[in-house]
């Protein structure tokens, strides 16, 4: 079975709207990393996070944005590179990021319609910012859950 990104001699169209997407959100901040022997492609970019925490070593960020062989049907997975760092709170213990609720649907979650590699880096960013402020302030920000029960 193919990958859904094509091959190097025939990309598909779906990644090269990735690529635009991404150059277009953040210029030259991510590279396009193709591993050899058929691992998923992904996106590797450095971030400055520009904010005082008394929790935060270092304010460059390295984030890796990882494409699933079921993409777009699932969205890509975020991960902090560098530097390592864990939160009991909306990361799971692969270091993968928690970046939506998946119940809160489409419309504030993953669309595989509308959504793309930059939705993902964006809320990975965004992710880097929460998680410092939970640090200071003992409690994450902003809304944590949609759904009513």
């Amino acid at each position: 079975m193919a990958e859904w990104w094509g091959t190097k001699e025939s990309v598909s169209p779906r990644l090269r709207v990735e690529v635009e997407a991404m150059r277009a959100a953040f210029q030259d901040t991510f590279k396009l990393v193709v591993p050899k022997f058929n691992a998923p492609i992904y996106w590797l970019g450095s971030v400055e996070i520009n904010m005082l925490s008394a929790h935060m070593k270092q304010r460059e960020h390295v984030l890796r944005i990882l494409y699933p062989k079921e993409y777009p049907h699932r969205p890509p997975e975020a991960y902090v590179e560098k530097p390592k760092i864990y939160s009991n709170k909306h990361q799971f213990e692969d270091g993968q990021l928690c970046l939506f609720n998946p119940k809160d649907g489409t419309q504030y979650g993953w669309n595989p319609s509308r959504s793309t590699a930059v939705t993902v880096a964006a809320w990975g960013v965004q992710w880097l910012y929460a998680y410092y402020t939970y640090l200071s302030i003992g409690r994450w920000p902003g809304e944590e859950e949609r759904v009513t029960r």
